[in-house]
């Protein structure tokens, strides 16, 4: 033991540093609670407990993940450390990309940002540039401006871009599109809405679809129809992977929602 007493310092500032990364990745990738806790306490206040935990998630957890997808453990961790950051930091930081490079990606990532934030007029305004040049009719165009319109109680103008995208570009720009369009659709009391809804679930790439018509039925007071998708959810989510459970994780939280209010 005596061996090993110059090398503590350093051992404690390597497991410190691994809670921290733990507790990031334990953020973005929803694991349970009480990881958390001891990695925050590794993280933070350097324990030793908190630190044996940040030994024990870096080889039950963290090397497994990585293992078994390096780009999407990568990708996870990312998301983690900027969903870590105040929002207004994280407009900045899109601003300055936006400066250095001007793309399609850039401006639609700013854009999605600022509406986040509560500012759809400066979103639209960022984006504007898109809609009356050569992206005019991209799909990510098109898409992100019809949710500007639509958070700006403008279903019109969401519909007529919605029906501009191609939905024969991907499966999910096809979901996306149809479930939107379903939404606008709905504001504004159209009867083609229930069809676009039944359309956006056929081959859906996320549980979004199911989830906004069995809410869109409980409003139309067809609670039954909507407790049968409720339930087809509730068995998806219950045979799902965790990956993708946590993925859905935003709608099977809607779905658990709905379900207590047609009991």
């Amino acid at each position: 033991m005596e061996s090993l007493q110059p090398y503590l310092p350093v051992i404690f500032n390597i497991l410190r540093l691994l809670a921290v990364i733990g507790l990031i990745h334990a953020i973005a990738t929803r694991q349970q609670v009480y990881w958390m806790f001891l990695l925050g306490f590794g993280a933070l206040l350097g324990s030793i407990f908190g630190l044996i935990g940040a030994a024990a998630y870096t080889f039950m957890v963290l090397i497994p993940s990585l293992r078994g997808g390096t780009r999407a453990a990568g990708r996870a961790v990312a998301r983690g450390v900027d969903a870590l950051k105040p929002l207004d930091v994280r407009i900045r930081e899109a601003q300055n990309e936006l400066t250095e490079s001007d793309t399609l990606q850039n401006r639609a990532d700013l854009a999605a940002l600022q509406a986040r934030a509560g500012r759809p007029d400066e979103a639209q305004a960022t984006l504007e540039p898109l809609l009356r040049g050569i992206y005019a009719d991209d799909p990510v165009v098109l898409l992100t401006s019809a949710e500007l319109d639509l958070a700006r109680a403008n279903p019109a103008a969401a519909e007529d871009k919605l029906n501009r995208v191609d939905l024969r570009t991907s499966a999910a720009t096809r979901t996306r599109t149809l479930t939107l369009l379903a939404q606008a659709q709905d504001a504004q009391g159209k009867a083609d809405a229930d069809a676009t809804f039944q359309q956006a679930m056929v081959a859906a790439t996320t549980e979004e679809p199911r989830a906004r018509y069995a809410a869109f039925l409980i409003k139309q007071g067809r609670g039954e129809q909507a407790r049968t998708i409720l339930e087809q959810m509730a068995k998806t989510e219950s045979r799902a992977t965790p990956l993708y459970r946590r993925q859905e994780r935003e709608w099977f939280q809607m779905a658990a929602g709905l379900r207590r209010e047609i009991r």
